[in-house]
């Protein structure tokens, strides 16, 4: 551990397993504190928990649905009592469920809209004056190549929800490069292991393998997420970062 985000506040958004737990680990080795967001999975959200603080790094968790913005604003309030400060924001949940479209329920279409887009947009907008507080932020998204390909079908509702979070990237990184926060999204493709019992058996074409001969692993999204925390990344903003073995090529 180099140590290059001691004393930094990562809160990460649906953190309770697979990408967002890889990405909570990375963020600790490298000294930041830690916030495990999840809606109701307490008992996996507080595991890794105890995983970010067996690294030595401090970590909390947050219980909170980030499509309702009073819960956002508790949950920042509870983030300000134990730590004072928010510097790294990791908007990574999502609901992938598919449906034909002209079966999709406009409570289906809202709800995953609602917690990619929305979520997105409550945390961000209480994360940014923390952010300009400090002088300093980061907030990288995490959208997919789903709705780059033509191969994904069944997810209308995540797909316009992923668009539409490259879009508030672009539109954040212009607004705030000047205040010396980047904002950034990175694009995973297949990535394989182990699946909540929610989205077991809902991947697309599960036989489909990348180019680069093998599945993506959570570990190969949170190194990307990491280095765009790093001092290194510093004039990097505004990008959607393509993960996924030569899959998709922009």
């Amino acid at each position: 551990m180099a140590g290059h985000l001691t004393g930094k506040v990562a809160l990460i958004t649906g953190a309770a397993r697979r990408g967002g737990r890889a990405i909570a680990h990375a963020l600790a080795r490298e000294g930041a504190s830690v916030v495990v967001n999840t809606r109701r999975s307490r008992d996996e959200a507080e595991q890794v928990r105890g995983e970010v603080e067996g690294m030595g790094a401090p970590a909390m968790v947050c219980v909170a649905d980030i499509t309702d913005e009073d819960a956002v604003t508790r949950m920042y309030g509870e983030i300000d009592r134990r730590f004072g400060r928010m510097d790294i924001l990791v908007n990574n949940a999502a609901d992938r469920h598919q449906t034909p479209f002209t079966e999709m329920t406009a409570a289906q279409w809202r709800g995953n809209v609602g917690i990619i887009l929305d979520g997105a947009f409550f945390c961000s907008r209480a994360a940014i004056p923390r952010m300009l507080k400090n002088g300093w932020g980061r907030i990288v998204n995490i959208s997919g190549t789903g709705h780059h390909m033509a191969s994904y079908i069944g997810r209308a509702h995540v797909s316009a929800g992923k668009a539409g979070l490259e879009g508030l990237t672009r539109a954040l990184a212009a607004e705030y490069a000047s205040r010396n926060i980047s904002v950034n999204c990175v694009s995973p493709g297949r990535i394989g292991g182990e699946r909540s019992k929610k989205t077991a058996g809902t991947a697309p074409n599960p036989d489909m393998v990348p180019p680069i001969g093998r599945t993506g692993v959570p570990e190969d999204i949170s190194a990307v997420v990491l280095f765009l925390c790093l001092p290194g990344a510093s004039f990097i903003t505004g990008q959607t970062v393509h993960v996924n073995g030569g899959q998709f090529l922009p």
